[in-house]
């Protein structure tokens, strides 16, 4: 999200700054809802291993995006960062139809989605983020979070929907 703030403010007239609001309504209120919940006992972890607990946090992630969105839009901001809210706002409603029956990879989903976007944005040169998408699956499995098949199904969807989504809405 910093990064796609920072080359939308590339325009005159643009703050490089979009990114913080966008990065606080994808990121930083829903992992607050989700420390929450582990401190009060009702998650075990910020992972949220057990796939039956997912649904209320992917739902309030929804809805925090969902939020930020409107502000955004009210507020201005530029198209790149609308798309990219967009874009993990679609996201968050696959994995979470998804989640009622399979454990998905929403790490895999996320790192492969980023990759996607930054390629999207600035070329070729964005490829180079790959070894870390790699990364974050590989670490899924060896932390035995999740499964092959729900690491690789996670970064085929993410990166899916960054790669269409995103770019149709930014116009990148």
């Amino acid at each position: 999200m910093l990064l796609v703030g920072w080359h939308a403010g590339a325009a005159p007239g643009v703050s490089r700054w979009w990114g913080l609001p966008g990065a606080l309504f994808a990121a930083g209120i829903p992992l607050a809802y989700v420390l929450r919940g582990v401190r009060t006992g009702r998650l075990t972890d910020h992972h949220i291993p057990e796939r039956e607990h997912r649904r209320v946090p992917l739902l309030f992630g929804i809805a925090s995006v969902t939020v930020g969105l409107v502000a955004l839009i009210v507020l201005g901001a530029p198209r790149e960062v609308l798309a990219l809210l967009a874009a993990g706002g679609t996201g968050l409603l696959v994995f979470t139809a998804v989640t009622h029956w399979w454990k998905m990879s929403i790490h895999a989903g996320v790192a492969a989605g980023t990759a996607a976007t930054l390629t999207a944005l600035y070329g070729p040169a964005a490829l180079l983020s790959l070894p870390l998408v790699l990364l974050a699956c590989w670490a899924r499995i060896r932390l035995s979070a999740h499964t092959p098949a729900q690491v690789v199904a996670g970064a085929i969807v993410g990166a899916l929907i960054a790669a269409t989504v995103f770019p149709a809405l930014s116009g990148s």
